[in-house]
């Protein structure tokens, strides 16, 4: 393809470039082939809107835009194969407020109760009531998402067909102050479908709108630079990769075999966060979590690589919160890796007790399922990049859930009853059973004496002394026995036993560790995995980009988790969880509406 001629589409088509920047070779359907010949108007621009990155966000955002009539080209540096991007591979869980669900369960949730749970957790800190302050439209996209969240989104969704499951999650409990960090009830909704099942209905409408001849994809396509004239944001140019066969989530080839130009009067940029490359996830690091560690789980595709955010950056765009980013604390290394150092998340409930490298049990807030910043500063302040749960067969039957739809087969296929007997039979889900007995981090004993031998071969160190391991669960253990306990985190499991939800799928009756009956014991060895990107493009309400002095910028727009999932940060410093998908559906929509009415 040169640079001014060829693969251009009438003055009505949009074009999404996306992952890591753009696209490539059209869809090869009489729709595609159609807008691929159309001359390029007199105006001289190629389409109404460029939407960059085919991920979830870039999704919603085409398909609004389609909805209002444009006609979207869509390009993404992927193959056709890794349509739908990061939101394939995620659970799907989603954060609502006083939904159906949550008041079956008799969970008394409320906008009011969300705000405040929203705002402690993320602790603004940036300028929230100054409009040059990197927090400023961060804390007006919060208080936006919080009212989506409580009213339109569930029946938004539900009117395209998504459905969840009838229990509702709890993630992030905080656990510490009642104005502190943490859900206060239960609000994680997982989607029966999983992640692939949020993205279905909008990839559904944005292949029917292809067949009407409103939408165009471009895989294959990387771009290096937005394009500027007269200082309004007017296209994209890069380079067009070689085809490519690679499956959903694989690498896949970065070599050139020609370049592009295209126009619009608008761009939407998509591109996800830096999740996929750990040298800008090291080089982001705050200096408050202590220095970067040098090893790590990575848990999004490689394609996840953060160059759109430097594109933009160089065009004039204001990048903020760039050291805030949500990185997991229970990763392991997947035995069957799709992309390099693969990693899969633990999303365990209480029970499972957490120790440092060296077997030193952690305070609170180091208790699973309560704080993911809080435990990742509890680790890196060891001067290790792991640490260490220890739990019993008992527990890991009934506790432990792995993150991604392709850990969660029942889950994805929408076999609601199939997921729902594997959660209450107590037995070892096979995808949690493969890790048992595959899995580089596990260690399984009898005893506990093999179990620390076990552990400190894994180390490859002798850092856990097996006799003050012992001293630290025998001192836990005897709190069972004790209906007023010291132990907080005994008083988390109670707690978690006390929601119907827990007690039926998630919790395991409170006991002993080293009661033999619930054996064997199990050491796993949790690895940092990085996961998602907190800050980003400064947007306003309208998705619209804004430059150093908070103006926007003629032509740009962005969305996902490229503008931090709205405003340059929406979540502050923590997620609540359920909110990422939920972010990229929110910004999506506003933005693709917004760039319709401008290109009215």
């Amino acid at each position: 393809m040169n640079s001014r001629g060829n693969g251009r589409i009438s003055r009505r088509s949009v074009l999404i470039t996306g992952g890591a920047a753009a696209v490539s070779a059209a869809l090869p359907t009489a729709a595609t082939a159609a807008a691929a010949a159309a001359p390029r108007t007199a105006s001289g621009t190629d389409a109404d809107a460029i939407v960059v990155g085919g991920g979830l966000a870039g999704l919603v955002a085409t398909a609004e835009l389609a909805a209002a009539g444009r006609k979207v080209l869509l390009l993404d540096q992927e193959p056709e194969a890794s349509l739908g991007g990061q939101a394939f591979w995620s659970l799907g869980g989603l954060f609502f407020i006083d939904s159906a669900e949550q008041r079956l369960a008799g969970i008394h949730d409320s906008l009011e109760l969300a705000r405040a749970d929203w705002f402690g957790n993320a602790g603004f800190d940036r300028g929230t009531e100054d409009p040059l302050g990197e927090d400023y439209w961060a804390a007006r996209w919060a208080e936006a998402y919080l009212e989506f969240a409580a009213t339109e989104k569930r029946s938004w969704l539900h009117g395209m067909g998504v459905r969840w499951v009838p229990i509702v999650g709890w993630a992030e409990r905080g656990g510490q102050l009642a104005d502190g960090p943490g859900n206060s009830v239960p609000r994680f909704h997982l989607t029966l479908g999983t992640g692939p099942g949020v993205m279905e209905p909008f990839e559904k409408k944005v292949r029917e709108a292809a067949a009407r001849g409103l939408v165009s994809f471009r895989f294959r396509h990387q771009v290096d630079e937005l394009t500027i004239t007269n200082g309004v944001v007017d296209g994209v140019r890069g380079g067009v990769l070689e085809p490519s066969d690679a499956p959903r989530g694989t690498p896949s080839s970065r070599t050139r075999i020609g370049d592009f130009e295209l126009h619009a009067p608008v761009v939407i940029v998509t591109s996800g966060g830096i999740g996929g490359n750990q040298d800008l996830v090291r080089q982001n690091w705050p200096d408050r979590l202590g220095a970067p560690p040098k090893r790590m789980v990575t848990g999004v595709p490689a394609h996840v690589d953060g160059r759109m955010l430097a594109i933009s950056e160089r065009a004039g765009a204001r990048l903020v919160n760039r050291d805030r980013m949500w990185h997991y604390t229970e990763g392991l290394a997947n035995h069957s890796p799709i992309w390099p150092d693969h990693g899969i998340r633990v999303l365990a409930a209480p029970s499972s007790l957490w120790f440092d490298a060296r077997g030193r049990r952690f305070p609170n807030p180091g208790i699973p399922s309560y704080d993911t910043l809080g435990t990742l500063k509890l680790i890196k302040d060891t001067g290790y990049d792991y640490s260490w749960f220890v739990l019993n067969q008992r527990i890991i039957d009934k506790e432990f859930v792995l993150s991604g739809s392709e850990q969660n087969p029942e889950l994805t296929r929408k076999d609601l009853a199939g997921y729902l007997a594997s959660r209450l039979l107590n037995s070892t889900p096979p995808p949690v059973k493969a890790f048992q007995d595959r899995g580089e981090d596990f260690v399984v004993a009898r005893t506990l004496p093999e179990l620390v031998a076990g552990m400190n071969r894994l180390a490859g160190a002798d850092l856990v002394d097996p006799g003050d391991l012992e001293r630290q669960i025998v001192m836990r253990d005897r709190q069972v026995d004790n209906n007023f306990t010291k132990d907080e985190q005994i008083m988390g499991i109670r707690n978690s036993l006390a929601y119907s939800g827990d007690l039926l799928a998630r919790t395991t009756p409170l006991h002993k560790i080293l009661d033999p009956a619930a054996g064997p014991l199990i050491a796993i060895r949790m690895n940092i995995l990085t996961r998602k990107t907190l800050g980003g493009l400064q947007t306003d309400l309208s998705g619209r980009v804004l430059d150093a002095r908070a103006v926007p910028i003629p032509g740009l727009y962005a969305a996902g988790e490229v503008s931090g999932f709205g405003g340059g940060g929406v979540h502050g410093y923590r997620a609540l969880e359920g909110t990422f998908l939920g972010g990229c559906l929110f910004s999506g929509r506003q933005a693709g509406r917004a760039a319709a009415a401008a290109t009215a």
